[in-house]
């Protein structure tokens, strides 16, 4: 476990960090970066676009230059090269809606007391979302993974595997990489109905129409046809939402998808055994416990063993340098 070397100064950083995320939050909500563009413009130019008060748009302005977000000439503002690749909606590279979630978790965040004391979630993740909510969730999950989705593929080995399931896979991220690393490969995406017309969305972006499929499905209420039958598994961030013991149901039924020999991937932020480490594994504990009745992150040892009662053998960890402590644990069934 690292070492933060804490002091008055450190201890006043981390009480006021979310003056800068809500900071960046507004101008993404607000839409000022992707209403900027490629141009150069006053306070005054940009609050008559929005209809917005010129005194309250060029202090939140400024703040944006000081984070280096924007460029500030003389009363003008323009993107930095950044913010122009990330930050405006015409850009492939835009990571808008995963800034858009964490806004829309921070309602919860500011009552973690509450939650920690009482055990129970203060707001739904699932139940509570709005329409809005719902689709930053959703392209916000598109966003996250395809940071890290390039890095699995070449990290995990399914040269011998035909067939995947990607169970819960929101928008099919990783099953679509997963096909672009294996051309012998085909997946199918598992996932809630309304989930399907942003993943067959994605999926047509990326050409792979022909070979990642959508199939409507809870995997909690579910069940699986005797014809759902898979060389590998792959369980991506879902099993962090449940309890223990609905984990475990979760992955005792996705193993029995396989076929003999097939691969169980669980892809986790995982936390070390002692379960004080890694930070942000036991940052998104807590916000498991913010937002969900049971939910929270697994060490590397919990996973393990459901595993192992599921019938999986070879179990392993595969690390593949995420700075969020995501790793995934492989299983083969016997």
């Amino acid at each position: 476990m690292s070492h933060v070397p804490w002091n008055p100064g450190s201890l006043m950083e981390a009480s006021g960090a979310y003056w800068r995320s809500c900071t960046l939050h507004a101008g993404v909500k607000l839409g000022l970066f992707t209403l900027i563009g490629g141009e150069a413009l006053t306070a005054e130019e940009i609050a008559q676009r929005i209809h917005g008060n010129p005194r309250g748009l060029s202090t939140l302005l400024n703040a944006l230059s000081a984070m280096e977000l924007l460029s500030k000439g003389g009363e003008t503002y323009s993107n930095t090269p950044f913010a122009l690749q990330s930050l405006t909606r015409e850009s492939p590279d835009y990571i808008g809606h995963i800034l858009l979630h964490h806004h829309h978790l921070m309602a919860s965040w500011e009552r973690l007391d509450e939650a920690a004391l009482t055990g129970a979630p203060v707001q739904h993740e699932r139940r509570d979302r709005t329409k809005e909510e719902h689709e930053s969730f959703l392209l916000g999950m598109y966003n996250n993974a395809s940071f890290f989705a390039p890095a699995v593929a070449q990290a995990v080995d399914l040269s011998h595997c035909a067939t995947l399931l990607d169970l819960g896979g929101g928008p099919g991220t990783y099953a679509i990489h997963f096909c672009k690393k294996n051309p012998q490969l085909k997946a199918w995406v598992y996932d809630l109905p309304d989930t399907e017309p942003f993943a067959r969305g994605i999926i047509e972006k990326h050409l792979m129409g022909d070979r990642v499929g959508f199939c409507p499905f809870d995997f909690i209420q579910n069940s699986f046809n005797e014809n759902d039958r898979f060389d590998a598994a792959w369980l991506s961030h879902i099993l962090h939402g449940e309890g223990e013991d609905q984990a475990r149901s979760v992955i005792a039924r996705a193993t029995a998808t396989l076929h003999p020999g097939g691969k169980l991937l669980i892809h986790e932020f995982i936390l070390d055994t002692s379960k004080d480490s890694p930070l942000f594994p036991a940052l998104f504990s807590l916000n498991m416990l913010a937002v969900t009745d049971n939910g929270r992150a697994y060490s590397d040892s919990e996973l393990g063993a459901m595993m192992e009662s599921s019938g999986l053998t070879a179990i392993r960890r595969i690390d593949y340098g995420s700075p969020t402590g995501a790793a995934i644990m492989e299983g083969i069934k016997a």
